[in-house]
């Protein structure tokens, strides 16, 4: 994956900066977008995309809600919205909208028009019925655009409007009214919706909150390659300070009705897989890309999964602006033909809900890949032949495993001993002697005042918390109350700790969590209370792989663990350098760990195994 042969000799500076890790400026975008060597930069897209999301490409089952398309704004670009009393304007009680939601949707995406005749508490009855009705689904609803007339119409501040709608149910917030990140274009098509500034603004304040929301740049009108760019590096900066966006969505323009003629060198499936292929290069601290097959076409998406995209969005029933607007795409696709694009892509098809948790595979073979550093050093050097790799976190590694959807991993050590019937150890593992440095807890108070108090756990954990649980509750002897944390950890009053694990972790710990002033390495405490190693995760496999699949698996390790005690590979150097540590830091990181399972790990499994049944 490598070796690609450049074309467009221009473009090789830019690859030594993908390969090394650094950031990529304004001027190597334009590079990307002014070569024509787009089987080039697709390919080094496809390089990014490998690093952060494996062989994984996501789709949610969801339902897009408009409940109405009266709108006090009337943009240009805009084919959608109309005034009260026109023959196509439309409002939708909250009656049909449930009448609209399947049971087996888990992702409600709600945007639609600024009504200047509805009242804040339909939007908050919209919001809790449908989480009365459809708990099990995650709602994803409101704009900034929205959030900003809601401050405004209903007299509320951002925050509480943003507090109430999370109370609500409100899960996560789309990304759309970003737009283009332009003035000029903003004061030509848009001049009465708001600014970057503001968009940005509610979307920090949406993270500071602990709600993730999406981004999304609307191109392919009058916007030059430079304000695209602008606009990506924007998102970039914002997404360094707070970290809570999910997936960055390029919108391609449909132009209807309106009258904006794009320029020439926009509007092509070139320029729709060039924008992606760009976006996944320039946002290195994004998560996902997103393909969204009703603005691009069905065929532009699937090829954009080998254009550095990892989500294919969803079935997307119901939607209606893209369409108004003259989208030539279905009103929705079946799972199926989802999960055939996917594969035919030659990656894994994951089902997941609106945070990217996984929630189903459709493939064979799939290798586990718990995505932090102190994982890393097993999958440098591990070359798919009979499998694939999937990123995903401990917690729901344990439960895809409890599926059977998982042939392989390291797995957390509860989930382990909670599958020991169908799951066999394996030499190797993630063992700490007397600090981790990556499970910590972040907290406002000593030890023995933590009881009776909240401590938010992060989502990704399944054996750190009950470590956790066993530090508090047998070596303090203090009882404290663990909850489940969504999206980014902050100190708005709700916590009196966090519990953190892997990158996160180390940022927070590098670079502080306000609120937080003392924080507790659970290695380091539970060395000093057993003086034992702690075994966070050990490989193991499925009993029912055949044998040639096990040897195989073996070997891989055995030499990949190999080449990295002759020659560390300089991958994961640059893994810690996205989390911000140096390479003398990572190499003392790594150094402080246990990869293979011998007495005292095995001991020190046994009575964690003991004292977890006593609780």
């Amino acid at each position: 994956m490598n070796r690609i042969n450049f074309k467009d000799k221009k473009l090789l500076p830019v690859w030594d900066k993908i390969q090394k890790g650094k950031r990529l400026s304004l001027a190597d975008g334009l590079v990307l977008f002014h070569s024509s060597d787009l089987i080039s930069i697709g390919k080094m897209a496809g390089f990014v995309h490998q690093r952060l999301s494996g062989d994984a490409v996501y789709f949610a089952l969801n339902q897009k809600i408009e409940p109405s398309n009266i709108c006090a704004l009337a943009c240009r670009f805009c084919n959608f919205s109309a005034r009260k009393g026109e023959p196509q304007a439309y409002e939708m009680n909250i009656e049909e909208i449930l009448g609209r939601i399947k049971p087996d949707v888990r992702e409600v995406h709600i945007t639609g028009s600024l009504n200047p005749h509805r009242k804040w508490e339909y939007y908050l009855g919209m919001v809790g019925r449908i989480k009365q009705r459809f708990p099990q689904t995650d709602i994803k609803a409101f704009t900034a655009i929205e959030i900003d007339f809601f401050h405004k119409q209903f007299k509320l501040p951002v925050k509480e409007i943003l507090k109430q709608l999370k109370a609500a149910g409100v899960d996560a917030l789309p990304g759309g009214g970003a737009e283009v990140f332009s003035e000029r274009v903003r004061k030509k098509l848009f001049p009465k919706k708001i600014g970057a500034s503001a968009w940005l603004q509610i979307h920090a304040a949406a993270h500071r909150l602990g709600i993730p929301t999406n981004a999304t740049m609307l191109y392919g009108h009058i916007e030059t390659y430079e304000e695209r760019l602008r606009h990506l590096i924007m998102l970039r900066d914002a997404q360094d300070k707070t970290g809570g966006f999910l997936a960055f969505v390029p919108l391609a323009f449909q132009p209807g009705t309106t009258g904006i003629k794009p320029s020439n060198q926009f509007g092509s499936a070139i320029d729709d897989l060039k924008t992606i292929a760009v976006s996944r290069l320039m946002l290195d601290n994004f998560p996902h890309i997103k393909a969204y097959w009703v603005m691009l076409t069905e065929d532009v998406a699937a090829a954009a999964l080998n254009f550095g995209a990892d989500d294919l969005d969803g079935t997307v029933g119901g939607e209606r602006i893209a369409h108004d607007a003259g989208a030539i795409t279905p009103p929705a696709l079946a799972k199926d033909r989802l999960i055939k694009i996917i594969k035919d892509a030659g990656k894994i098809p994951v089902e997941r809900d609106a945070l990217y948790h996984p929630l189903d595979i459709y493939a064979d073979n799939v290798i586990g890949k718990i995505p932090y550093l102190n994982s890393v050093l097993f999958y440098n050097y591990f070359e798919k032949e009979r499998f694939k790799l999937l990123p995903i976190v401990p917690r729901r590694m344990g439960i895809l495993s409890l599926k059977g959807k998982i042939a392989a991993g390291l797995f957390s050590l509860m989930d382990y001993l909670a599958q020991e019937d169908t799951l066999e150890l394996m030499d190797y593992c993630i063992a700490a002697r007397n600090q981790v440095k990556s499970v910590m807890l972040f907290s406002s108070k000593k030890w023995p005042d933590l009881a009776g108090k909240d401590i938010g756990i992060t989502d990704d954990t399944a054996t750190s918390v009950h470590l956790l649980r066993v530090l508090l509750e047998k070596k303090y002897g203090i009882k404290a109350n663990l909850v489940r944390m969504q999206g980014t950890a902050r100190n708005d009053g709700d916590f009196a700790a966090v519990l953190l694990i892997g990158d996160e972790a180390m940022r927070c710990k590098k670079y502080g969590l306000a609120g937080f002033e003392q924080v507790f390495d659970l290695a380091t405490e539970w060395y000093h209370w057993q003086r034992l190693p702690f075994v966070f995760a050990v490989w193991a496999e499925r009993k029912a792989l055949s044998p040639n699949d096990k040897k195989d698996i073996h070997e891989k390790i055995r030499q990949t663990l190999a080449k990295e005690k002759r020659a560390p590979s300089p991958l994961s150097t640059l893994h810690g350098q996205r989390i911000g540590l140096t390479p003398r830091e990572t190499k003392t990181y790594l150094d402080g760990f246990t990869f293979r399972l011998g007495k005292p790990e095995m001991k020190a499994i046994e009575i964690f195994r003991k004292i977890v049944a006593d609780l």
